[in-house]
């Protein structure tokens, strides 16, 4: 079964930077552009950063120059590097698996059918 297991979150100050681990078991991730989407307290789901399978990459507009995706396949894991994070970066943050290139992403969270327990990133003012 296609599963994620989000890890590396925390509570950082302003500026600070975290590592977020995408683990994914039941599925070839290097067939998949993952995505990572991420959820503030009471809004809506937000796509954040993809990676394609050839390592094409995507970023919303006020994480672009903060925050750097990757990926290893061999570990079956992708990674989100924060750095200089913000209060507005508060949120519990999800990888998903998704077909297609990483530009059109971010704007695919709906149609991932299910979501785990995320990671929560806490940026404390």
């Amino acid at each position: 079964q296609l599963r994620f297991v989000e890890s590396g979150g925390g509570l950082v100050q302003p500026g600070g930077s975290l590592r977020l681990s995408c683990a994914a078991s039941g599925f070839v991730l290097d067939e998949y552009t993952i995505g990572w989407f991420r959820q503030p307290p009471g809004k809506a789901r937000e796509g954040v950063s993809c990676i394609s399978p050839r390592q094409s990459t995507s970023y919303l507009g006020s994480v672009q120059a903060r925050f750097t995706i990757s990926r290893d396949d061999a570990q079956n894991t992708v990674y989100l590097q924060m750095n200089d994070l913000r209060p507005e970066d508060t949120a519990v943050y999800y990888c998903a698996a998704l077909f297609g290139a990483a530009s059109q992403c971010l704007g695919l969270g709906h149609l991932v059918e299910s979501w785990g327990q995320g990671s929560q990133v806490t940026v404390s003012s």
